[in-house]
């Protein structure tokens, strides 16, 4: 392992047995949280910084599980030693929110009062209900304030409402390629993007489960489609253009263009690891997050109590979540007479450039994060 890799990791899942109530008044008698972390708290737990995850992110954030893992964590160019989230410096924890697939309990757990999946039956959760979740693993492993909160996409929007929720708990927030809150168009794609799971055949009302199956083509049709979203033209074009997967055109209606077939592996991929039921919580999750709605529509209003300090940063080609979003969020900052940093990223990738390496991305958050004191 080279001396910025954070080497071989290991998860683990911690229960919390006291009941949480949920925004929309349901409760949970019990729930679990699976995490990893890297790096060590130091003494007066001054240090810790929290990873929250995008709509199809988990646990994993760094490191391999095993020795001969293909697969290093979804965010591991951005954390390790001497990397821009350096773990030599910080306690970083990376969770799996509720209603997740990978450990944490959603869907796919055992509902105490039936002792079956919750299935169909888990509660939609909101971006609050997590920030909540997030705030009892803090008191867990002793964290009273964390150093930073850092999210791109939805994990943006939790660091955005740590910040609210719990102002004196945390001292930075990092919100990348975010938004205060969806966009009609956005909120159109996901509406699409579950229809395309409702309407499989093998979806059972969410119960495919108790019938052997799984609703592979609609998760696979919703992945493909939310994944073009997440890619910007030029980027695209610049990679796939109008590449023939073979050396003539097929005449017929299977995979001609070196994107679709693209596109066709990343909807298989997905449709083997991701829960359908997740799915349509998580898009529902994005849908609500709205924390003006609670300061009669006012932003600046929603972030006048904040204390942390921010740095916002977006991509130039990122028009799921456009710049325009997250200058909105800088301009109610402002407002407030919050310290905030904005960095706008030109990029050819889209919403998805805030998981790749681009050195003037990794640059400001090397630089912003360098200054945290812990």
């Amino acid at each position: 392992m080279s001396e910025s890799s954070i080497g071989i990791v290991t998860a683990q899942k911690i229960a919390f047995d006291t009941p949480i109530i949920l925004q929309n008044g349901d409760t949970l008698p019990r729930f679990d949280l699976m995490i990893e972390t890297y790096g060590t708290l130091n003494d007066n737990a001054s240090n810790a910084v929290l990873i929250c995850h995008a709509l199809s992110g988990n646990h994993h954030v760094a490191g391999r599980y095993h020795a001969s893992d293909k697969y290093a964590g979804w965010w591991d160019n951005m954390v390790g030693p001497n990397k821009p989230i350096d773990t030599n410096k910080f306690f970083v924890v990376g969770l799996n929110n509720l209603g997740g697939c990978h450990g944490s309990t959603g869907p796919l757990s055992e509902n105490p009062a039936t002792g079956k999946p919750y299935a169909a039956d888990f509660p939609v959760v909101t971006v609050k209900d997590w920030v909540k979740s997030q705030a009892a693993l803090a008191d867990y492993l002793g964290i009273k304030q964390w150093a930073a909160v850092i999210g791109g996409s939805l994990g943006g929007m939790q660091a955005l409402q740590w910040a609210i929720d719990f102002p004196d708990r945390i001292r930075h927030a990092v919100v990348i390629a975010s938004s205060p809150k969806l966009s009609t168009q956005n909120i159109a794609f996901n509406d699409v993007a579950r229809q395309a799971i409702l309407t499989d055949p093998d979806f059972h009302a969410g119960r495919y489960a108790e019938h052997g199956v799984v609703p592979r083509r609609g998760l696979r049709i919703a992945r493909m489609m939310g994944h073009i979203t997440y890619l910007a033209e030029k980027g695209l074009g610049l990679k796939f253009g109008r590449e023939l997967k073979e050396d003539a055109l097929r005449f017929d209606f299977g995979v001609d263009f070196q994107i679709e077939s693209y596109l066709h592996h990343q909807g298989d991929k997905f449709a083997e690891v991701f829960d359908a039921n997740t799915y349509l919580i998580i898009t529902k999750t994005l849908d609500y997050f709205d924390p003006a709605a609670d300061f009669s529509g006012s932003l600046k209003q929603a972030l006048a109590k904040v204390q942390a300090n921010f740095l916002v940063v977006s991509f130039s080609s990122d028009w799921r979540f456009a710049p325009d979003r997250s200058r909105e969020i800088v301009r109610a900052l402002i407002q407030n007479g919050k310290n905030v940093s904005y960095a706008e990223i030109e990029s050819l990738f889209g919403h998805d450039a805030f998981l790749l390496e681009d050195t003037a991305y990794m640059d400001a958050m090397r630089t912003y994060l360098k200054n945290v004191k812990v």
